[in-house]
């Protein structure tokens, strides 16, 4: 059992029950689940045309997206945090003593083999055990 795990989501997708079940069996009594969100904000030309008050905005619309996706789920703490994906899980994981992070993955396609989901570089670069669940 592990006594603290992660589990990202993105919030285009809603959080994966399968995922969820997971991280709650591994856990076991007494066991925290996070569920953290990344926020990458607007970068490089893109940038330009956005002031910091629009990204303020939007990085608040985001929170408020995380905590209602996870509010029927009171055994979860909801963390958002801006960065780079892949890498600030891994940062976060190091930072927060995290056992164990419990990532969904889909098929991966041949982009995926060339560039690297992001859950193939989480299990690449964890500090901690990684489980990852490949929906069907």
């Amino acid at each position: 059992m592990y006594s603290r795990i992660l589990v990202p989501m993105a919030l285009d997708h809603d959080l994966s029950e399968h995922t969820l079940a997971v991280a709650t069996a591994l856990a076991g009594d007494g066991g925290q689940i996070t569920a953290l969100h990344v926020y990458e904000a607007p970068q490089g030309s893109v940038r330009a045309y956005l002031d910091d008050e629009m990204i303020e905005e939007g990085f608040k619309r985001a929170k408020e997206r995380l905590h209602e996706k996870t509010a029927a789920h009171p055994q979860l703490s909801a963390l958002i945090v801006k960065g780079h994906t892949y890498r600030t899980i891994i940062d976060h994981a190091t930072d927060h003593g995290i056992d164990c992070i419990v990532i969904g993955s889909h098929k991966p396609g041949l982009s995926d083999y060339l560039l690297g989901s992001t859950a193939a570089r989480v299990v690449r670069h964890a500090p901690c055990a990684v489980h990852v669940y490949r929906s069907s």
